[in-house]
């Protein structure tokens, strides 16, 4: 291994004299550049190198070569300003040395053995593409080459070998062949089948931009909006055209079609409907079932202008419904079509929004009636919840409309047919309630969620923490001071939940029943009891909220640190308090402990203790251990007692954290590191 890296650096000799010669690093720089380059040689000889020490070394040479190159323009530069001022002018011409390609060079061999090394990696193969690429390294036809014969099944590889052909090489035929071997190798690949046909009619465009900048023809393949719209509105609106020729008596618009002069025929329009028919016809026999696919594809015939692209576009339409009436997905994406012309969507009048919102509207209904699922129901309700609110909903960019109170009512009576016909699901039942909210319909979200916590959906614990939310802010809202028999009737619902859903998921309810009876010392006593049975149950939370801890908290403020110590003593005592509890009850003794209070630092340690009995292997809990004990200032006569302390705290911490003993600095007279 050694006479290998002695090799290596040999061959860097002639390297390093030209970038010394030339001024460019100074020999203390070299001798740096030496050991840092030895460190990463002999890492990558041993038997089994990283793929990130691969990464380091060329990361380190990537800064090296950047370094060098801006020192070469330094040096350059002030030679030239030397010529300026001395007596002679001549300006000799710079000739390239081995310190220019050397960087390079190393780069390429650092990279060429990772991929030797690590064949399976795409990545890794795709960072050195990305450099040759970047470089302009005469590599890019082998490295892909064996990219592809290593890789053949992964699409990814086919699209970057067709593009570099295409936009470097400008070899349409080359780039034409890869993106059909591609296909056949991986004939499901949504991606290939979009980027080919994207291939195909950029290279149209660009025969017809040809076209045009000879003056040949006009116009391109990309789609304007605004001409569209424009011919669309001349269409509809003939009527408001006028001859100018005072000799002609009729005005019914006639001659609008004539204002522009005919054009020829467009065969790129033509070849460009062909294609897209080509791929289309190949792409659904290749993925059948892959309504993205059909999606992307529509997108971009939305986007081009090719001939009889309206047929085409029934005709793509049309066969989705076929294949995909059936998906609630399809529907989502059929009714939210004609709204996704961000382009002019700012432009339409108010009656156009409304118009598109009542088509989408028939769309979902027309949808309901094929398929009547609860998602279907949940894309229709998001919808309308769009529209009525966009804030709140997933679709941010739409506007509010005017007609507000009628898609109210009629997601309303969207929720209530969900719920006639079955498919009123927890998550589709918590909007329908918290719609009735939203509306400060407080009564009717009440009894709605008391009827459908008594029907179908009983088992949901998010159904019946929204409805003890709903009861507890009515009964506070008709009166500030609940009588006792609302107490006992908000008790009982409470209760019936607690013991129901697990701790994690009913954490607000929690802190609202908490915070509730914190003054019902009858009713706080039955939540402790209830609190410990959930505990030993599912845990006290170990990085999540620790209901033992808002327990303590909730007593320490109302009766003091001595009934505080007496609740955290019960929880502790259960098979799984859970660190968080152990850290909070920590935290309580050493806040009592700064201000003078004895018994609670030794409280503390005993807790510490207590802990560390469960959780020995958590290095931070050590650390804070060792932490507060190297802060307390101990009595003579506690010296043995400290000492033994930091000698079993110091091994353990350092056993867990892997260090050694002799790196540390320790006096067994002083006991301190």
């Amino acid at each position: 291994m050694a006479d290998v890296v002695q090799f290596r650096f040999e061959r860097m000799v002639d390297e390093l004299d030209d970038l010394e010669r030339r001024g460019i690093f100074p020999r203390r720089e070299i001798s740096e550049i030496v050991k840092q380059r030895r460190k990463f040689e002999y890492r990558l000889k041993r038997r089994s190198p990283l793929k990130e020490e691969f990464l380091a070394y060329v990361e380190y040479e990537t800064q090296l070569d950047a370094l060098c190159r801006l020192r070469k323009k330094s040096v350059a530069r002030c030679e030239t300003e030397n010529d300026e001022n001395g007596a002679t002018t001549t300006k000799k011409r710079s000739r390239k040395s081995i310190s220019d390609f050397a960087g390079v060079k190393r780069i390429v061999q650092i990279y060429s053995l990772a991929v030797t090394r690590f064949k399976g990696d795409v990545e890794l193969w795709f960072k050195y593409l990305e450099f040759c690429r970047q470089r302009k390294i005469g590599r890019m036809k082998k490295i892909l080459a064996q990219v592809i014969r290593f890789h053949p099944k992964v699409p990814g590889v086919w699209i970057y070998a067709a593009a570099w052909e295409f936009d470097h090489n400008l070899n349409v035929t080359g780039a034409r062949a890869l993106m059909q071997n591609g296909l056949r190798v991986c004939p499901n690949s949504e991606d290939l089948w979009v980027e080919y046909l994207r291939m195909e009619l950029t290279y149209l465009n660009k025969l017809k931009a040809r076209k045009v900048a000879l003056g040949e023809d006009e116009g391109t393949l990309v789609r304007d909006r605004r001409v569209s719209d424009q011919k669309h509105w001349i269409s509809e609106n003939k009527d408001l055209f006028m001859s100018l020729d005072e000799g002609m008596g009729n005005v019914d618009g006639s001659n609008v079609e004539n204002l522009e002069p005919e054009k020829k025929l467009d065969l790129f329009r033509e070849q460009g409907l062909r294609v897209l028919q080509t791929i289309y016809s190949g792409a659904i026999e290749a993925l059948p079932s892959s309504f993205i696919l059909r999606q992307r594809f529509f997108e971009i015939l939305d986007g081009t202008d090719l001939a009889q692209s309206e047929d085409m576009r029934e005709e793509l339409l049309s066969d989705m419904k076929r294949d995909f009436s059936k998906d609630p997905e399809y529907w989502d994406w059929l009714a939210k079509l004609d709204m996704t012309d961000s382009s002019s969507k700012h432009e339409m009048s108010e009656d156009t929004k409304l118009s598109q919102m009542q088509n989408a509207v028939q769309v979902y209904e027309e949808a309901l009636k094929i398929v009547p699922s609860a998602m279907m129901f949940n894309r229709y309700t998001k919808f309308l919840m769009d529209i009525i609110d966009p804030q709140v909903g997933e679709n941010k960019d739409l506007e509010p409309s005017g007609h507000i109170e009628h898609y109210i009512t009629h997601l309303l009576t969207v929720y209530e047919k969900a719920e006639s016909i079955g498919c009123l699901t927890e998550d589709i039942a918590c909007k329908y309630i918290s719609l009735y909210l939203q509306l400060g319909r407080l009564n009717e979200a009440r009894k709605l969620a008391e009827k459908l916590c008594s029907g179908k959906l009983s088992d949901s614990v998010q159904l019946w923490l929204l409805r003890a939310s709903i009861e507890v802010r009515d009964v506070t809202r008709n009166s500030p001071s609940p009588s006792k028999a609302d107490m006992l009737f908000l008790f009982d619902l409470l209760r019936k939940i607690l013991t129901k859903a697990s701790i994690s998921e009913a954490e607000s309810l929690w802190l609202m029943a908490l915070k509730l009876f914190v003054n019902k010392k009858q009713y706080f006593e039955k939540l402790v009891d209830i609190s410990l049975i959930s505990v030993a149950k599912d845990g006290g939370g170990e990085n999540g909220f620790s209901l033992p801890s808002a327990i303590i908290n909730f007593v320490l403020q109302k009766d003091g640190i001595q009934h505080a110590r007496d609740m955290y003593k019960r929880f502790l005592a259960l098979p799984r308090p859970g660190l968080a509890l152990y850290r909070n009850c920590i935290e309580l003794e050493l806040n009592l402990a700064s201000v003078g209070n004895k018994d609670c630092l030794a409280n503390a340690r005993k807790l510490f203790e207590a802990a560390l009995a469960t959780y020995d292997q958590n290095t931070s809990l050590w650390q804070d251990y060792y932490s507060i004990e190297t802060k307390v200032n101990y009595a003579p006569h506690y010296f043995k007692q400290e000492q033994t302390i930091y000698l079993t705290l110091l091994c353990k911490y350092l056993d867990l954290t892997n260090l050694c003993v002799g790196c540390c600095n320790f006096d067994l007279e002083t006991t301190r590191i």
